[in-house]
């Protein structure tokens, strides 16, 4: 998922240079496709698993960065919330028209032009993601 939100083509509609708000942003739209498109019983506790590891890695990364702890509690309840959010938005987005979908992604995004380009991406992904299995995407992560 990091590969993919670091494709620049992602950001050429920005109105302006993307910032790592919007990177992150992006990686989280992109986690909870993937975590909609394999959630079932069976996969309830390695979804757990990586939704904690992603989690984890992300609050270690601000920590590197240089945030103190009061800081790193903040930040990180504001990602969880924003992330549940976004989880709730794309929940039913394939019952969504272009219209409803394009007004679901804008709600993240302040500095974003173009919006098409993204609905479009996001529908392509979702497609793709459920033409694999999750095994897919675990085996790719073990070899790396």
């Amino acid at each position: 998922m990091i590969k993919l939100t670091t494709n620049k083509n992602l950001y050429k509609h920005f109105d302006k240079e993307d910032t790592f708000s919007d990177r992150l942003i992006l990686f989280l739209i992109h986690f909870a496709f993937f975590l909609n498109v394999y959630k079932n019983e069976n996969n309830s506790k390695l979804l757990q698993d990586i939704y904690d590891f992603n989690f984890r890695q992300l609050e270690l990364s601000l920590r590197e960065i240089g945030y103190g702890d009061q800081s790193i509690n903040k930040k990180m309840k504001d990602y969880i919330n924003l992330f549940h959010s976004i989880i709730s938005e794309v929940h039913y987005w394939e019952n969504y028209n272009k219209e409803q979908k394009k007004r679901k992604i804008s709600i993240f995004f302040e500095n974003l032009g173009e919006i098409d380009y993204l609905v479009e991406y996001f529908d392509d992904f979702k497609l793709d993601l459920s033409k694999k299995n999750l095994n897919y995407f675990l085996k790719s992560v073990s070899n790396s």
